[in-house]
């Protein structure tokens, strides 16, 4: 309710205390914070007036937060103005940002400020954050990786940008139901989000289809088709303790108003007066639309174009803003100002466009224009899964992107001859090298290998999968080029993934190490390791863990209806519903012991470590045995879950629509955590990192970084099973062959599926893909039944250990001290250093 006061402020009445609604945007007090969210809700009003409920709570807050941050941005970019440094630009398809509250009022050290200005005005901070919902910008670890990346950028006061799409609907929002996955719209600029800008004086045209014209001088353009306009939305990424303030700047398709045909609509032709609105919209309707028609991959090609012409000239435009006010600044400088990093193979056609622009537009010759592009382009591979390794369709691109066709065929003559010339050693294999797969039966464009050949630098994400990259994926590249491949192992910032979501063990470790300054050195949680074995800290670590699993447990029955002990051991896997993830293993031995459990006298019952399994993450819509696995976890736990014999020894609950703000919530609550991959198959993982950091133990295989956390934390600390990746191309041989004995365990699992006890629906598709010994879908790619033995005796070892408390605990405690070297911040600090030759740039 608000009335008037004599010098013309609004006033609201909260409770018993009267808040005057004037703006402080850079208050640092409760009382004028409280002041600047009230002046929020009257004078920047999203909702009608006289309501204060949760969300406009919400909203007022996040502006009142949003007035900080823009003053930081605009200093920030200032100063980046004046002191010109060369700038990192930050391709990527995904982010997945989580909610900006909790990170924002946390990197800016006000959340105390905000809890008490909130309680002013009669809210609760946690209540508050959990109206925000998560930015639908991403899926999986890709997004993860580049939004703890742009984190540790601002808090290193590193000079860098982050682009990508404003996906209006995202991936889907995952719902679960009696038949399994259901997908729907997410919903999260259904009304707005607070923490973009539009820049309305931002845009640029992007051209899609049309036909090259040769000019009389020999110079081409690329003209006709259509022409949609890439509009600008920023969003802050404030550093942690710092003044810098960087953009994650998002590109969001329009029409113009001159792209509507008013003669038709007016006609009764209603679509077609608007068919180009309506083709720009679906541009960053949706990450990843389904492309098994042709219009899909049209769709995904356009967005992914769409992307890095955008992005590309933005950068382009900005380089010549700053080359007017410096009168020598020729082109040849641009890439000792400009670093662009490809997030894996979704921004290569970057490396044609930048071709085209410096050729085209800015009327550069060849040979310049390639040396400018090799210099400034580097590409980070993240998979060695050969369908993720993307290959567009030759008609597919010469239809869509015809001028960067011709310079795509004219990068792969060139190296094809640079072949001929000095490789002759590897002219037998230029068929496999070269950039276009000339199969007449279905002519491709290798992505990874145009990536390869144009970047300057090209790493892996782990120790183990570059090795495999130099090794196996790319060893012939390395033989022409052996100083072009790095490796970067992967982080996550620790500020989101301990300081914030867990600061009950957050003040823990600040307590026993005497510092906060763990928090941008990660390295100094090795001081935990001499204490490990304290009694006192022992205590301290189980009351927070306990704290964070009696919070789980109330969210999980909240969600799903499921009552769980938080005296159980919380088992738990997360990640993108995959066969090579392998959450068909975790089910069949949760299905084993079920089975073991019904066996079993009461008496023995109790002598078993009692144990509650949860899994989640989301199945692409258009695959079917991942969503047939995400099936069979919900109808295992819809028995187990109800069977009076066993519940209070085991339950398994399928987690819905897993995103940021879920892991959250069960990272801190977790104590072992699930990291199981075919050896060779996962880069390299970061959600292990975020459970290890967080004191869970790992059960895994020798993958991706599993294998170097278990190298920091110690062997006897990590729960290791499974074929090596070197044991894997052998045993599937031996598969093929027929020699494969499959354990009696594994074999029993299996039949307790078939034999209808968790239901009448048909698994026998999923089953099949574990038996036979070849052919399309069967013969255990993954390797689930080779390794079931081993992870069963591991998870043998985890219930032993489970039972020895100190140990435990013990375990626990060296398990966040040796998560040091998984800081993202060690990460950034790498690339700018040994790829991007960047320097800190940071706001006096």
């Amino acid at each position: 309710m608000s009335s008037g006061n004599s010098n013309g402020a609004t006033v609201v009445s909260t409770g018993s205390t009267k808040i005057p609604a004037v703006a402080h945007p850079l208050a640092e007090e409760p009382d004028e914070i409280a002041s600047n969210i009230k002046y929020h809700a009257a004078y920047s009003p999203h909702f009608s007036l006289f309501k204060f409920e949760p969300e406009q709570a919400y909203y007022s807050t996040a502006d009142s937060v949003r007035d900080r941050l823009i003053q930081q941005w605009n200093e920030t970019y200032l100063h980046y103005h004046k002191a010109d440094p060369k700038q990192t630009y930050y391709l990527s398809m995904e982010y997945l940002q989580g909610r900006a509250l909790t990170n924002a009022i946390g990197n800016l050290n006000t959340q105390d400020a905000y809890a008490d200005a909130l309680n002013k005005l009669g809210h609760d901070l946690e209540e508050l954050v959990e109206q925000e919902k998560d930015a639908a910008l991403g899926n999986g670890g890709l997004g993860r990786l580049a939004s703890c990346f742009l984190d540790s950028m601002a808090t290193l006061n590193l000079p860098a940008w982050g682009y990508g799409l404003r996906y209006r609907y995202g991936l889907f929002k995952q719902r679960i139901t009696k038949d399994g996955q259901e997908e729907i719209a997410e919903d999260w600029l259904e009304k707005f989000s607070p923490w973009e800008v539009v820049r309305h004086d931002i845009v640029f045209p992007v051209r899609f289809f049309g036909h090259v014209e040769v000019k009389p001088d020999g110079s081409r353009r690329w003209i006709g088709g259509e022409v949609v306009q890439a509009l600008a939305y920023d969003v802050p990424i404030p550093g942690y303790k710092t003044k810098n303030t960087i953009s994650l700047r998002l590109w969001e398709a329009k029409a113009r108003a001159d792209d509507f045909d008013l003669f038709q609509f007016n006609d009764g032709q209603y679509e077609s007066a608007a068919q180009l609105h309506s083709r720009a919209q679906q541009i960053c309707a949706v990450l990843y639309p389904g492309d098994a028609t042709e219009n899909g991959k049209l769709l995904r090609l356009k967005q992914q174009f769409f992307l890095c012409s955008a992005s590309l000239q933005d950068i382009i435009s900005r380089f010549k803003e700053r080359k007017q006010g410096k009168d020598s600044r020729e082109w040849t400088e641009f890439p000792s100002r400009v670093a662009v990093q490809l997030n894996d193979t979704h921004p290569t056609l970057a490396i044609p466009e930048l071709m085209r622009l410096l050729m085209d537009e800015e009327g550069l010759g060849w040979d310049e224009a390639w040396d400018i592009t090799t210099r400034t382009i580097a590409y980070t591979n993240h998979t060695v899964l050969p369908e993720a390794l993307e290959k567009w369709s030759q008609h597919v691109m010469w239809k869509l992107l015809p001028r960067h066709m011709e310079i795509i065929e004219e990068i792969d003559k060139r190296f094809v001859a640079m072949i001929h010339a000095a490789q002759n050693n590897l002219e037998h294999k230029i068929d496999s090298l070269r950039i276009l797969d000339n199969n007449p039966q279905k002519p491709v464009v290798r992505m990874a290998n145009l990536c390869v050949v144009s970047a300057h630098s090209v790493n892996g994400v782990a120790q183990l999968h570059t090795d495999i990259l130099k090794a196996e994926l790319f060893a012939d590249y390395v033989t022409i080029w052996p100083t072009k491949f790095q490796n970067k192992t992967n982080g996550i910032t620790p500020r989101r993934w301990l300081r914030f979501c867990n600061p009950d063990l957050s003040t823990i470790i600040t307590k026993w190490l005497k510092t906060e300054e763990w928090v941008t050195n990660l390295d100094l949680l090795a001081g935990l390791r001499k204490i490990a074995d304290n009694a006192d800290l022992q205590a301290e670590w189980a009351s927070a863990k306990m704290a964070s699993k009696v919070r789980l447990a109330q969210y999980i029955e909240q969600m799903t209806g499921i009552s769980i002990d938080s005296n159980t051991l919380f088992d738990i896997q997360v990640k993108r519903i995959h066969e090579y993830k392998r959450q068909l293993l975790n089910i069949l031995g949760a299905i084993y012991r079920y089975k073991k459990l019904k066996e079993m006298s009461p008496e023995d019952r109790k002598k078993t470590t009692p144990r509650t399994i949860m899994i989640g993450g989301k199945a692409f819509a258009t695959y079917t045995n991942a969503k047939r696995i995400v099936k069979l976890v919900n109808d295992v736990g819809a028995v187990v879950n109800t069977d009076p014999e066993v519940n209070s020894y085991l339950k398994v609950v399928f987690v819905p629509n897993y995103n940021v703000s879920v892991a959250e919530k069960l990272i801190p609550g977790s104590e072992l955590s699930q990291h199981i991959s075919t050896a060779g198959m996962e880069a390299s993982g970061t959600s292990n990192m975020k459970f290890a950091l967080n004191g869970c133990l790992i059960i895994g295989t020798l993958d991706g970084a599993n294998v170097e956390i278990r190298e920091e934390i110690g062997e006897e600390n990590f729960f290791l099973f499974g074929a090596t990746a070197d044991d894997v191309p052998r045993l599937r041989k031996e598969r093929e062959r027929g020699l494969f004995k499959p354990d009696p365990r594994f074999e029993e699992a299996k039949q307790f599926i078939r034999s209808g006890a968790f239901g009448n629906y048909d698994y026998g598709p999923l089953l099949d893909s574990l038996e036979g010994n070849s052919g399309y879908g069967r013969g255990d790619y993954f390797l689930v039944g080779h390794d079931f033995s081993t992870y069963m005796d591991a998870q043998a070892r985890v219930d032993e250990a489970y039972k020895d408390r100190k140990l435990w605990l013990k375990m626990s405690i060296l398990s966040t001290a040796g998560s040091g070297k998984f800081s993202s911040d060690r990460t950034i600090a790498q690339y700018a250093k040994e790829i991007w030759n960047i320097q800190e740039c940071r706001v006096p």
